[in-house]
C-alpha cells in the first residue's frame, strides 16, 4: 500500500493495525482497574484503546509493541521540536541535577520571562502557571479584579481549558444554537446554572452579531476570551473585519481582551497577534513555551498584570502554585524557544503550506468530499467540503462523525497519529516526506472509511 511511511513494513489490512497491539491492550486493561475509563486524559482515548508510547525521537513515537508512529499531534501541539530534542534534554538534565523544585525563585525563571517578553512589545510583564487552563483562569481573575465586573464572553465552540465558564458551549448541538444569539450550554454534568448566567457566547467571524452582544452585556463583562485560530471552531483564521470589530468594541466598553495563544503562539516569533495587527490587553500562553513540560503563562499590559503584584501586601489576585516556574520546566522552555528562530518558523510555516496543498490535491484525486484548513504549522482535516467559517459550518453531521471514528484508528494502524477530530501540528524535525506519506494515507483512508465494507 502506497500510504505506508516505512516501505519495508508488511502491508496492513485496511482498518487494522500493522503489528501486534497485545502489550498496549494489556496496559489498557490494567489501567481500567485504577483509572476511570482507563485514562487520565479524555483527549487521548479512542476505541478500542490507544497505543501506549514507549519512547520517541524527532517526529516519531515507538509504542510498547514496537510499532513506529509518525506523530502529527506532538502532544496536542506542544512538542514543536518533536520528541527528545537534544538541546531540551540537555537543559532538563542539567537543571534537574541542580534541583527539581524549590520554595524560592530561580534565575532561569527570570531568563525565560525576559525571553518571552522580548518577543513582543505587548508582553509587558508575565506570570507563569502550570497549565494553559490555569493561565486562562488567572487571566479571567485578573480581568475581574481590574474591571470589578463578574461576567466573561467567549467564542461559540472555542476551547480554552477546563474552567467551568470557558467550557460553556464548547460542544453545543444544532438544537441549542439559537437564532439571534448562541445559547449557552453546559459541557460537564454538574456545572452550576449560575455559570451560564455569567458567560456570554458570541459567534465566530460575525462582526455585527459579536458587536451587538458585547454592547448588550458590556456593563457586566470583565473579559472577552478570544483565539484568532480556534482549533475546535474549525481551525480557520478570524477575519480582519471580525478582529477589528471586537477590538473596537472591547476597548470602547472597557472589556479586557484576553487573546488565547496557547496553541497559536507557534505561528510566528511574536505569536499570533502581530499577524492580525491586534493589540491585546492580556495574552495566555502554554504548550510550546514549556519545551514539552507542563506550563502556562499570562502576559500583557502592566496595569492589568499588576493585579498579581504581591509587594504592597495581599495581591488583588493571589496566585501561587507549588510547582509554578519550577527550574526544570523553565530550562526546557528556554532551550525550546531559543531554537525557534526565524529559519525555524520559515521551515514550519512553509511545510504547513506544503501540507495543505499536498493533502488538498491527494483528497481531490479520490473524488471524496473532504478538505483541510489551518494556518502556519497547524491543520485540521474535515470530512466534508462545506465552506468552513465558524463552529457551525465546521460541525460534522452524524454520518461525518461516524466516518471520522473509522478513519482515525485506521490512520493509527498505518502509523500516523492525529487527534481524533483529525487536527494536528507539524514539528521542526519533519520534512516533506512525512507530509507526502500522510497525504497518501489520508486519500486511501477516506476511500476505505467511506466504503460500505468499512461502515458495516
Amino acid at each position: 500500500m502506497s500510504s505506508k511511511f516505512d516501505a519495508t513494513s508488511p502491508a496492513p489490512v485496511p482498518g487494522e493495525r500493522r503489528n501486534s497491539t497485545a502489550r498496549s491492550q494489556a496496559l489498557f486493561e490494567r489501567a481500567l482497574q485504577v483509572m476511570p475509563g482507563g485514562s487520565t486524559r479524555a483527549t487521548i482515548f479512542f476505541h478500542p484503546h490507544p497505543p501506549y508510547a514507549a519512547h520517541g525521537e524527532g517526529s516519531r513515537i515507538t509504542d510498547v509493541d514496537g510499532n513506529a508512529i509518525v506523530d502529527f499531534t506532538n502532544n496536542f501541539f506542544s512538542a514543536v521540536h518533536g520528541h527528545a530534542n537534544p538541546q531540551v534534554v540537555a537543559a532538563v538534565t542539567e537543571a534537574a541535577a541542580r534541583g527539581i523544585s524549590f520554595g524560592l525563585p530561580t534565575e532561569v525563571e527570570v531568563d525565560l520571562a525576559e525571553h518571552i517578553c522580548g518577543r513582543s512589545p505587548a508582553f509587558e510583564t508575565i506570570r507563569f502557571s502550570n497549565s494553559g487552563s490555569e493561565a486562562v483562569l488567572s487571566a479571567i481573575k485578573a480581568a475581574r479584579a481590574f474591571t470589578g465586573r463578574p461576567a466573561v464572553a467567549k467564542i461559540e465552540g472555542a476551547y480554552h481549558g477546563s474552567y467551568d465558564h470557558v467550557e460553556v458551549s464548547l460542544d453545543s448541538k444544532p438544537g441549542d444554537w439559537g437564532e439571534a444569539a448562541p445559547i449557552g450550554t453546559k459541557y460537564a454534568r454538574g456545572t452550576p446554572d449560575a455559570v451560564l448566567g455569567d458567560t456570554v457566547v458570541i459567534p465566530f467571524n460575525d462582526a455585527e452579531a459579536a458587536t451587538r452582544l458585547l454592547e448588550t452585556h458590556g456593563r457586566r463583562l470583565a473579559a472577552l476570551l478570544f483565539d484568532p485560530l480556534p482549533s475546535r471552531v474549525g481551525l480557520v483564521p478570524a477575519s480582519a473585519e471580525f478582529v477589528a470589530a471586537i477590538r473596537e468594541a472591547t476597548a470602547r466598553l472597557g472589556i479586557v481582551l484576553v487573546v488565547d495563544e496557547i496553541v497559536c503562539f507557534r505561528l510566528s516569533h511574536g505569536g499570533a497577534c502581530p499577524l492580525w495587527n491586534l493589540e491585546p490587553d492580556l495574552v495566555t500562553l502554554g504548550k510550546i513555551i514549556g519545551g514539552g513540560l507542563p506550563i502556562g503563562a499570562v502576559t500583557g499590559k502592566r496595569a492589568i498584570m499588576d493585579m498579581f503584584d504581591v509587594r504592597p501586601g495581599k495581591a488583588a489576585v493571589p496566585h501561587g502554585g507549588t510547582f509554578t516556574a519550577n527550574p526544570v520546566t523553565m530550562a526546557a522552555g528556554l532551550a525550546s524557544l531559543r531554537q525557534l528562530d526565524q529559519p525555524a518558523y520559515d521551515h514550519l510555516n512553509g511545510l504547513g503550506d506544503y501540507f495543505r496543498r499536498r493533502v488538498t490535491d491527494a483528497i481531490a484525486a479520490t473524488g471524496i468530499p473532504a478538505q483541510v484548513t489551518g494556518m502556519g504549522s497547524l491543520f485540521r482535516i474535515h470530512p466534508h467540503q462545506r465552506p468552513v467559517r465558524d463552529y457551525r459550518t465546521a460541525y460534522p453531521t452524524d454520518g461525518e462523525k461516524a466516518l471520522l471514528a473509522r478513519l482515525h484508528p485506521w490512520l493509527v494502524g498505518q502509523g500516523f497519529l492525529l487527534t481524533p477530530n483529525l487536527s494536528g501540528a507539524l514539528s521542526t524535525p519533519m520534512t516533506e516526506s512525512e507530509v507526502d506519506a500522510l497525504a497518501e494515507a489520508l486519500a486511501e483512508g477516506f476511500a476505505w472509511a467511506s466504503s460500505d465494507r468499512a461502515a458495516a
